[in-house]
């Protein structure tokens, strides 16, 4: 079945296709439809789950946190200012290993108050030990929100997901998206059955006090389930290929083999980016597009793969990392330490500004026609 859905409808029906159990809710613009949606699925007795209504935010998480721990497959949704009151919450999730999928509508930290899109709220969770990735369109939010259960579900993996889309881009805007028979569904996705949970007849206990003696070893196993991570994400995103037809990994080549320049972005920017290569193309000019769908953890080795052989790489960021650059430049440039290809770090589209074929064609003649820097900012209103 096909349906015309806003992405925050994908990820409304995305979780309950999931079979979440809880549900945790706060609304804020222009997230509130996605929990909207959920409690509407509940009360028409679409989906057996709890739908939780709370105080904040942060209350959102903890809610999550609380059933996930006792087995429970949960679900919560959030964005900006939000996000950022969870904070203290996304660590406890991660550092409790339980794997949540939290649905961040990106839009711009105030202020000056906004309500539009750009990635500052996700890029400042970046430490916290959350899988983290970037939607391009809605059928991605759908289908990623599926794989994210069962890739943070792996008990090689064992982490929470924030699944990211851009504000109003995807947001609230319609597209064409494929839903799924249930059976395969649960097929592909089976229920939620921990090794360990909060069970009164067999009592462990989650989140202790924890000594120098532990705590230094708590934080390498974090760091090695992302690395385990990378593989789950390449096999799960190959299974789903194999039941759904459309297959996914941590990054997308897009006319990247004979590319002498390359640009690198992320969300709905990697559309418009990927429509401004194939009109450079009829160019004349030998221009590819690298994706970047998992920010977390880092696909580094794809990344120096699919680049080598560029002659010049172009990063496009829809944030800034005030005092220093954009941070997905930042990886890149790391990644690629070394090659002594030039790199060039754009930054886009804050705030909800659009980002057009035009702004991304004006990038590679930026390239062409000057030496690399680290901080390249499009379309500034002098």
């Amino acid at each position: 079945m096909k349906k015309v859905l806003t992405g925050n409808f994908a990820a409304a029906y995305g979780a309950a296709a999931a079979r979440v159990k809880v549900i945790a809710a706060y609304p804020i613009t222009p997230q509130t439809t996605i929990v909207e949606i959920m409690s509407e699925i509940v009360a028409d007795g679409l989906l057996d789950a709890d739908f939780v209504k709370v105080e904040s935010e942060h209350s959102a998480l903890a809610a999550c946190i609380g059933a996930q721990a006792t087995g429970a497959r949960t679900f919560t949704a959030t964005s900006a200012q939000g996000l950022a009151l969870m904070h203290e919450m996304i660590h406890w999730a991660a550092r409790d290993r339980l794997p949540i999928v939290l649905a961040n509508v990106n839009r711009a930290l105030a202020p000056g108050w906004s309500i539009w899109a750009d990635v500052t709220d996700s890029i400042a969770q970046r430490d916290t030990g959350w899988m983290q990735m970037y939607c391009e369109n809605n059928q991605e939010v759908f289908d990623t929100i599926l794989m994210a259960y069962k890739i943070g579900e792996n008990e090689n993996v064992l982490l929470p997901t924030l699944i990211n889309l851009d504000a109003f881009f995807l947001s609230h805007t319609s597209q064409v998206v494929d839903m799924y028979d249930q059976d395969t569904i649960d097929s592909f996705l089976p229920p939620y059955r921990p090794k360990f949970k909060l069970d009164v007849n067999d009592p462990r206990a989650f989140g202790a006090l924890t000594s120098p003696e532990h705590y230094y070893e708590f934080s390498y196993k974090i760091q090695m389930a992302h690395q385990k991570a990378k593989e789950v994400i390449t096999e799960v995103g190959k299974e789903f290929g194999r039941t759904f037809g459309r297959e996914y990994g941590l990054t997308e080549s897009y006319r990247c083999d004979d590319a002498e320049i390359v640009l690198v972005t992320y969300g709905t920017i990697a559309g418009t980016a990927k429509d401004a290569v194939d009109r450079m193309r009829e160019k004349g000019i030998d221009v590819g597009l690298l994706k970047i769908r998992y920010f977390r953890p880092f696909p580094e080795e794809e990344v120096c793969q699919i680049l080598k052989h560029a002659k010049k790489i172009g990063v496009i960021d829809r944030a800034v990392s005030f005092g220093h650059e954009g941070p997905f430049f930042s990886e890149i440039k790391a990644a690629m330490y070394g090659s002594n290809i030039p790199l060039y770090g754009f930054v886009a589209g804050l705030g909800g500004r659009d980002v057009s074929i035009a702004d991304i064609e004006s990038v590679v003649n930026y390239m062409g026609n000057n030496e690399s820097s680290n901080l390249i900012w499009i379309g500034v209103k002098k």
